[in-house]
């Protein structure tokens, strides 16, 4: 199976990937769901959109906790520096990904279609400024604004936030263009993002998918499921491609 797929990914004609957070569970990120789960541990009430504006500091607080002293240290693992290597070859068009994590990026990957935002940029909630976390001091306990002394807001969706329309509509266009979508890493219940594969296969797509648990897609639209650890499946395909 693993020679097939090889060969229908170097003869895609529109290869695109969609990830979800198991693909960084090998980098040290623990999912959100399920067994060993963000969600056993934290409440994610910190992260809902009213509460952010009504306790700010408390959100922060927690918000610190749960994504920026957990991703902040994280590297790319074997799956996204492939992913990468093959998008620098021109074989892989886009990803799609529900990861706020930034490790695409960090991998070397360039058109990454971040649905639900990314906690490497801060925005003000009054003046709209942009600041990259990196060289924002996260050490007061409430970051705000150095133009207009507003609250700072990480740039992922919230519970209770629209998906942003530009990210929306041009991961919904890698979606109907795609001929190969590999899925990776991701349960597939999460809306509007958990759409975007079947979007894929309504429009002729091969799936692959690479999951270490059956998902929503594993036994629907899934041409090729690998139940594998993403690191080990990339690590064994990428000297067939």
């Amino acid at each position: 199976m693993i020679k097939e797929t090889a060969e229908i990914i170097k003869n895609a004609k529109f290869l695109t990937a969609f990830t979800g957070a198991g693909i960084s569970v090998e980098s040290g990120i623990p999912p959100f769901r399920g067994a060993g789960g963000l969600w056993e541990k934290y409440d994610p009430y910190c992260i809902e959109i009213n509460f952010f504006y009504s306790h700010p500091k408390e959100s922060w607080r927690e918000m610190k906790k749960i994504f920026f002293n957990s991703m902040g240290n994280a590297e790319p693992n074997k799956a996204h520096k492939v992913l990468a290597d093959w998008e620098n070859r021109g074989l892989l068009k886009g990803i799609i990904t529900q990861n706020i994590d930034g490790l695409h990026q960090r991998a070397g990957s360039k058109n990454v279609k971040e649905f639900h935002g990314t906690i490497s940029r801060l925005l003000c909630t009054s003046c709209g400024r942009e600041y990259p976390t990196q060289t924002t001091d996260l050490t007061a306990d409430l970051p705000v604004c150095a133009a207009c002394g507003a609250v700072l807001k990480p740039d992922f969706v919230f519970y209770g936030e629209g998906i942003n329309q530009k990210v929306y509509s041009e991961s919904t266009e890698l979606a109907f263009k795609t001929d190969v979508m590999i899925i990776v890493g991701t349960s597939g219940e999460v809306m509007p993002a958990c759409g975007l594969p079947y979007t894929a296969k309504q429009n002729g797509a091969k799936i692959i998918e690479i999951n270490t648990l059956p998902s929503s897609y594993s036994n629907t639209i899934s041409d090729f499921w690998f139940e594998r650890k993403a690191g080990e499946f990339f690590g064994e395909i990428e000297t067939l491609v």
